[in-house]
């Protein structure tokens, strides 16, 4: 089955990752902070969809992020993961509830243990949108994200956001890396 899913069946189950590590602005100490978090991840598989004739294999995936002692998330997002195999196409399409939508996407190979998504803020095809707020004061325009699948039983992931903000003359790098751990 998990051959249909090229470099994204490493990442078909339930997993979890305690080392995670944020750093960003932290409006309510007005600087930037490291913040370590939980993280829990869902990829269920699909597919195939076809669209034409391109023919696309994915995983239906939600993520959440808590912070130490906290109840609730600090971070949430939902969204697909697609592998097009005629063009050698991997997607992450997701959204984030603070009103921003991402469609990442690079090349690689089926077989590939490593691989790189990005997507840049009013590109045709690898796209950011963004709420008018963000647009003002938070504006997102560039992300990638770096997937390496460990084993059968973790992978990793190092993200950068870049922000023009408010709060910086130049372009601020949001970063997050963890590293998860099946856990179903």
């Amino acid at each position: 089955m998990s051959q249909e899913w090229g470099p994204l069946a490493g990442l078909i189950g339930e997993w979890q990752g305690q080392g995670g590590l944020d750093s960003s602005f932290s409006h309510s100490r007005g600087k930037v902070w490291q913040t370590p978090f939980l993280e829990k991840v869902t990829m269920k598989p699909f597919g195939p969809v076809e669209n034409g004739s391109q023919s696309l294999y994915g995983l239906d995936y939600k993520t959440a992020m808590w912070r130490d002692g906290e109840e609730n998330p600090f971070h949430t997002e939902l969204g697909y993961w697609l592998w097009d195999a005629a063009t050698g196409e991997v997607l992450r399409a997701f959204v984030v509830p603070r009103g921003i939508s991402v469609l990442a996407g690079g090349r690689t190979t089926a077989d590939a243990k490593e691989f790189t998504m990005s997507a840049e803020l009013g590109s045709t095809t690898y796209s950011i949108g963004e709420n008018t707020y963000l647009g003002q004061h938070a504006s997102t325009v560039a992300y990638s994200v770096t997937v390496t699948v460990n084993g059968p039983d973790s992978w990793s992931y190092t993200e950068n956001t870049s922000l023009r903000m408010d709060q910086f003359p130049d372009i601020f790098p949001h970063t997050d890396g963890n590293t998860l751990h099946r856990v179903g």
